[in-house]
């Protein structure tokens, strides 16, 4: 009787991975990357709603922010000696980026509140920390849910849309605030220093969603 091809690969796969066992440590960094993300949301709202004194908390954030390229490069260091991943390689690579890319808006936000020594946030700009603050902790429930991806898959999906819903919301934030600037704000320097700000703050939602995109991919390829 011919020998099953199929039945002899799939031994062939359960004793290589025996031999070179999935690096499980990816969940780990991930989960710390998302907990960085979500303290430097958490800081930069606190910012926006005390803008006395900007030197320290700008700088403070910047630190998360450097500790997040850290696990970053971590993550990236594992994947090129990693033979076996517990989800596909350039997923892996996508989702790390996009969470350091959350952390660079984050920074980017804080630092021209900064520089152009705004003294006091509008009402628009502490709706969109504050959504940010939800997208990044909703970011958190995502990841945390990707070591038991098929136990957890609801939880995760129902993460990622709430992601997805704050995102939309920060959008639709974002135009009121312009347009709210363009009506009523008499100061052109002030337009354009808010109008910034409003975009990255929007800009930094819109970089949760990407790495949820990510996400929603692992789950599909693992149902």
């Amino acid at each position: 009787m011919p020998q099953d091809r199929g039945a002899s690969a799939r031994k062939e796969d359960a004793v290589l991975k025996h031999l070179l066992p999935q690096e499980f440590g990816f969940f780990d960094l991930f989960e710390k990357q998302a907990t960085l993300a979500l303290e430097g949301a958490k800081l930069l709202a606190a910012f926006v709603e005390d803008l006395e004194v900007p030197g320290p908390k700008a700088r403070r954030i910047k630190e998360v922010e450097h500790e997040a390229d850290v696990v970053t490069h971590q993550t990236i260091a594992m994947l090129r000696k990693t033979f076996i991943t517990p989800f596909d390689r350039n997923e892996i690579h996508h989702l790390t980026s996009r969470m350091d890319d959350i952390l660079d808006a984050m920074e980017a936000a804080a630092e021209r509140l900064w520089l152009y020594e705004i003294k006091k946030a509008t009402p628009e700009a502490l709706q969109l920390a504050k959504n940010l603050v939800d997208a990044a902790h909703q970011l958190t429930v995502a990841i945390k849910g990707l070591r038991e991806v098929k136990r957890d898959r609801d939880q995760v999906m129902a993460a990622c849309v709430e992601i997805n819903r704050l995102e939309n919301a920060n959008d639709e934030m974002l135009r009121e605030g312009l347009a709210r600037l363009f009506r009523e704000e008499k100061d052109p320097v002030l337009i354009m220093k808010w109008k910034e700000v409003y975009e990255i703050l929007e800009d930094a939602t819109d970089r949760c969603e990407d790495a949820t995109d990510v996400i929603e991919g692992v789950v599909l390829e693992n149902e």
